[in-house]
């Protein structure tokens, strides 16, 4: 008999702008049912935290190391996570024994693939001791030890989607998700898999908007959507080697940089880097087995009015269309903590989380801690 879980997935991405929570019942395989989700927003002094934890692990060598501030972080970062949890499970009528398992990502302080290094911070150990349920975390580190580059992660959910939409795309069909970092799925009619990280998603509009002292985010676009791409300034970002160069590879926070060419009206250089947002989608798509025929886009970046109007042009111009994942059936807020939920329950049946066609490990890989609440 196939066992089915209710998995609640945990997700703070690099956008760091808070915790994103569902609750799905699944296999882990083919089914998935939504049950509800939330979000929880970080504070602007703890974002700074974050900000600095990242600072802080640009010195580490050991994945085991809290250097700095990030023991506190990680530790405070953790009881956050139970708040939320806590809030969560009154806020739809559940309590502990409701859940089965609880998928925590913790956060992202440092990725460097290229030298078998990853780190996210979150102690799964105080979590389960804080929730009472228990939690499968660490997912990312044992792809590394496979060859792989530790992400995306997704790509396995995306795949027992693809084929359930409401909305049934034109395959080949690529997931987008658009956080402070993009990645992108490609399912073909056959379920053939290949995933990458694309290039920046909200994460340049998001240092441009602070470094200007407008906010975290372009909300909605609206500031873009009023100025004009710079193409010099685009040609910049669009010519790194992470786009020319034939080996995909995931990408950490300091892979990319807020503009430090030209001089740029606040409005051009958001306009700009949400067009390059857009571009480098289309750029890395080119990488793909075949050429997509339909983007289904999840993640915060599909709410920049800008992003998702240069997405669509230039995908329309490739013979394709973008379909928000709230069309498709989906929850393009959610999607992420979905995943982290199928992926808890794939760890406790030793299913792959990770295949060399997504992150270019020698053999499908499992993965994950459980601790035991």
């Amino acid at each position: 008999m196939t066992a089915f879980y209710r998995a609640l997935g945990l997700m703070s991405g690099t956008s760091m702008d808070g915790i994103d929570l569902a609750l799905i019942r699944t296999d882990g395989e083919q089914v998935v049912e939504r049950i509800a989700s939330g979000s929880m927003n970080y504070s602007d002094a703890f974002r700074a935290r974050l900000k600095q934890g990242l600072v802080d692990a640009r010195s580490m060598t050991q994945r085991d190391e809290r250097i700095g501030i990030l023991e506190k972080l990680e530790h405070d970062l953790t009881l956050l996570h139970a708040v939320a949890v806590q809030d969560f499970l009154f806020a739809n009528g559940l309590n502990a024994d409701d859940v089965d398992v609880i998928g925590f990502h913790g956060q992202t302080v440092l990725h460097r693939p290229d030298d078998a290094l990853t780190v996210q911070i979150g102690d799964g150990a105080l979590l389960a001791q804080e929730t009472g349920i228990d939690v499968v975390y660490d997912m990312r580190a044992e792809d590394m030890r496979h060859s792989g580059q530790g992400a995306p992660l997704i790509p396995a959910y995306h795949a027992a989607l693809a084929h359930n939409l409401e909305q049934q795309p034109d395959m080949p069909v690529v997931f987008v998700n658009i956080g402070g970092i993009s990645n992108l799925t490609y399912v073909d009619e056959t379920g053939r898999l290949a995933a990458f990280d694309s290039g920046p998603g909200n994460m340049l509009i998001d240092q441009w908007m602070e470094l200007h002292g407008q906010g975290s985010f372009d909300a909605g676009g609206a500031l873009a959507l009023s100025g004009k791409t710079d193409a010099a300034l685009a040609a910049h970002y669009l010519g790194n080697a992470f786009f020319t160069g034939n080996q995909r590879r995931s990408l950490d926070r300091g892979d990319f940089a807020v503009p430090s060419i030209g001089v740029v009206s606040l409005e051009d250089g958001a306009r700009t880097l949400a067009y390059v947002a857009a571009a480098s989608i289309l750029q890395s798509a080119s990488h793909l087995p075949q050429k997509p025929r339909s983007y289904v886009v999840s993640g915060g970046g599909r709410k920049n009015a800008a992003i998702m109007s240069e997405l669509s042009a230039l995908a329309k111009a490739e013979g394709a269309v973008v379909i928000d994942a709230d069309t498709a059936g989906l929850d393009g807020d959610s999607m992420e903590a979905e995943a982290w939920g199928y992926l808890a329950v794939r760890s406790l049946k030793g299913l792959p989380l990770t295949y060399p066609s997504t992150t270019g490990c020698d053999t499908p890989v499992s993965g994950g801690v459980l601790v035991k609440a």
